[in-house]
């Protein structure tokens, strides 16, 4: 009886473990469904960090990419600052990305404002990126960035106001142990995101874009391959705190689809996975803590998904 016992606690032991493990992944280690030819580099969007106080910013989506192979790698740039000058710090740490890996280029997948970052580089240096993926983007510029630009500029209320995200920004690059030494800018951040910035950065960049008020860009420029997807709804879970507050900034877009930051149109850049998720501006990236819509596709599923559509496009 005793040796039998031990038999049963060790079938009831491995029985556990298969039940917790996919079959695929037991026997057969990872199955090569999210295995890019180029690593994918993420890039965080304004007031992002890559892990702070334990808590990732990509929440789930790199542990879900990597197991069944892709190579990932997480970047982290001024939380508040220019396109341009985020994209510069993007770009230093691709350079040593494509240097560590020895693949030659990336694909390139930035959050909110990481969309008209990781544009800049695939813009100014295109031989090492082979890709470049926009989620939920402002491409044209956000309503909400420009319903924030009415405070008057010089004035007092710009100064006071500037002072304390420029604050918060300096506490999210402390908290988050950043390598960037890049002074915060919101001002330069606002400038970069509302519709006037958003022009001027487009006139220099324009790779990607669509040339119709809500199309589709190219394709591909430059040996560049763009896609792009982003969400239209603001609240999706109401255990989701952040859902409150998406719910009062998408009144500024007047009855726009947005996902509470960013308006549909505003999201398109090149192919166009899909611009009408059930999600939020931070419902892409799988935050707050994975409190998304139960009638819409997992993010992290979206992902994989991508990483998948980037495997068979020889990326």
């Amino acid at each position: 009886m005793p040796n039998n016992n031990k038999t049963l606690l060790a079938l009831c032991l491995a029985g556990g473990l298969l039940a917790t493990t996919p079959a695929k992944a037991f026997w057969f280690g990872s199955s090569g469904y999210t295995q890019t030819r180029y690593p994918i580099v993420l890039t965080h969007g304004m007031m992002g960090w890559d892990s702070m106080l334990g808590i990732d910013y990509w929440y789930g989506i790199p542990s879900a990419l990597r197991r069944d192979g892709a190579s990932v790698y997480i970047t982290e740039v001024s939380q508040l600052n220019t396109s341009e000058t985020r994209g510069e710090e993007l770009l230093e740490q691709v350079e040593e990305i494509v240097a560590i890996s020895g693949k030659g280029k990336v694909n390139l997948i930035g959050h909110s404002h990481g969309g008209p970052t990781i544009r800049y580089v695939a813009a100014v240096s295109p031989q090492l990126v082979a890709s470049a993926t926009s989620v939920a983007g402002p491409h044209k510029g956000s309503d909400l960035a420009d319903f924030i630009r009415q405070v008057p500029p010089g004035s007092a209320g710009e100064t006071l106001l500037a002072s304390i995200v420029n604050s918060l920004g300096g506490v999210i690059n402390f908290l988050s142990g950043s390598a960037s030494t890049s002074p915060q800018n919101s001002l330069g951040a606002l400038e970069s995101l509302n519709s006037e910035g958003a022009a001027v950065f487009n006139a220099k960049y324009p790779q990607g874009l669509p040339t119709s008020a809500c199309g589709e860009g190219a394709y591909s420029v430059a040996g560049v391959r763009y896609y792009s997807w982003s969400g239209t709804s603001p609240v999706t879970n109401l255990l989701d705190p952040s859902d409150a507050m998406f719910a009062l900034t998408a009144l500024t877009f007047n009855g726009e689809d947005s996902d509470g930051m960013v308006g549909r149109c505003s999201s398109h850049l090149g192919k166009v996975i899909r611009d009408n998720y059930r999600m939020n501006h931070l419902d892409v990236v799988n935050q707050a803590f994975g409190l998304t819509s139960l009638f819409e596709t997992d993010p992290l599923t979206v992902f994989r998904q991508h990483a998948n559509r980037l495997k068979n496009d020889g990326l």
